[in-house]
């Protein structure tokens, strides 16, 4: 037995066995409107945009931190490596000079307005027993 063919604007099922026009999601119909996808390339660029300009201010807050922690590690390094022949007490001011003999840093309560030395930095020793250095 031979099925004939059905016209394209006949929506049939040959699974089934049915027709499914009333099922489908859009209209099947020839006098139907044009089926159009809309156009989302601004609305992708834009948020693109957005997006890559939240993640770069992140990146650039974690870099800040980064670099910030960095400088605490190498002040703290250079501090509690250099010379000094006394407890330093938490809160008080220090300051790091560079060495005239041998260049090696060394610390003392003097400050750099009443000597002559090669200031390297003045610090302060925190309740964390940090060094962080003080702009002058």
């Amino acid at each position: 037995m031979s099925e004939e063919k059905k016209p394209d604007y006949v929506v049939y099922d040959e699974e089934t066995g049915t027709y499914n026009a009333a099922l489908l999601p859009y209209s099947s119909g020839v006098s139907a409107p044009k089926i159009t996808t809309p156009d989302i390339t601004s609305w992708k660029q834009t948020n693109i945009n957005k997006v890559n300009h939240e993640i770069k201010s992140q990146f650039d807050q974690l870099k800040a931190q980064y670099d910030g922690m960095v400088k605490k590690y190498e002040d703290n390094q250079l501090v509690y490596g250099a010379k000094f022949s006394f407890e330093p007490i938490v809160g008080e001011t220090y300051h790091l000079y560079k060495g005239r003999k041998d260049g090696l840093p060394f610390l003392s309560v003097i400050s750099p307005e009443e000597c002559s030395w090669d200031s390297v930095g003045t610090y302060r020793l925190t309740s964390e027993k940090l060094w962080e250095e003080i702009s002058n």
